[in-house]
């Protein structure tokens, strides 16, 4: 884990013709998709309750060209009941997956979702994990390309399968439980926690056999970034909510921020706010609490 610097004034400069890192507004990927040629588009719509409702829906209409990426099957690797619901997939398995959709090292790529954005920004980290840079989410999702007179079309998709592609530096960084529990003993971490408040708390558990969090874990629930019209807040809203959470009273770091969930999902959406609000890397515990509950020994906090 790297130390937390202040942020930068804000989201990395681009042109209408991209690259776009963070988020890509409605209208600019409609520029895009009439100005540049390599563009993929990732559907990345699911539900928990139900993990084929995101691919139906994907069937009945998605954004013209788009390809669909499952949680499931695209975004996450083998569960062993120890690594969490959706652990990540080897970086190699990863890059074969991402070269079958046509995607190489010069494409720009945006994803998008209909739930407000998690399962977008999980595809959005991923990417960025493997090292690719051009990727960003499309604000406010379906929604708002319907706002803005954006076409949809039904049925499935084909990619334009490409060579696997070429893995990089991963530009996001991960901690794994061991890591986070010595961090946190030593108080030098700053653990955001995106799940809803009530799960937080340990009030109620939909999806973990046990309630509550990590020790030491503050809670931003990932909802939180979004302004009433589903988009993403400004800038300056965002640089300083997050201040608040990762700066003391003086304006120095608590320490490196560290962002976890239920099932390393979710808190890729506070990643890219802390991103687009122009805060340096921030590290993702990919396990989250799903794999932290899953080992009796680890400490559990409730309230």
């Amino acid at each position: 884990m790297t130390d937390l610097m202040t942020p930068t004034p804000g989201p990395r400069s681009k042109t209408r013709h991209g690259p776009f890192r963070t988020l890509i507004s409605a209208q600019d990927l409609q520029a895009l998709r009439t100005s540049r040629g390599d563009l993929v588009i990732l559907d990345c719509g699911f539900d928990l309750a139900d993990p084929e409702a995101g691919e139906r829906a994907f069937v009945q209409a998605h954004l013209p060209g788009a390809l669909y990426a499952h949680l499931d099957r695209d975004l996450s690797g083998a569960k062993t009941g120890r690594n969490g619901r959706h652990p990540l997939p080897a970086r190699d398995a990863f890059a074969e997956r991402v070269g079958a959709w046509g995607i190489g090292g010069a494409t720009q790529v945006v994803t998008y979702d209909a739930q407000g954005g998690p399962y977008a920004a999980r595809g959005w980290w991923m990417l960025r994990w493997l090292g690719h840079e051009a990727v960003a989410v499309l604000d406010g999702g379906q929604a708002a390309w319907r706002a803005a007179g954006g076409e949809f079309q039904p049925g499935p998709a084909a990619p334009a399968a490409g060579p696997r592609y070429p893995l990089g530096h991963a530009t996001l960084q991960t901690v794994d439980a061991e890591a986070l529990l010595v961090a946190l003993e030593q108080g030098r971490v700053r653990l955001v926690d995106a799940r809803a408040s009530e799960r937080y708390r340990g009030d109620v558990e939909p999806l973990d056999p046990v309630a509550g969090h990590i020790p030491g874990a503050i809670n931003r629930f990932f909802k939180d970034n979004l302004a009433a019209d589903g988009r993403f807040k400004p800038v300056a809203d965002l640089r300083a909510e997050y201040a608040r959470l990762a700066l003391d009273e003086a304006g120095a770091a608590r320490g490196p921020v560290v962002h976890q969930c239920g099932s390393g999902v979710t808190a890729c959406h506070n990643v890219l706010a802390m991103a687009h609000a122009g805060w340096p890397a921030t590290a993702l515990y990919p396990g989250s609490w799903s794999e932290w509950c899953a080992d009796p020994a680890r400490p559990v906090a409730r309230g």
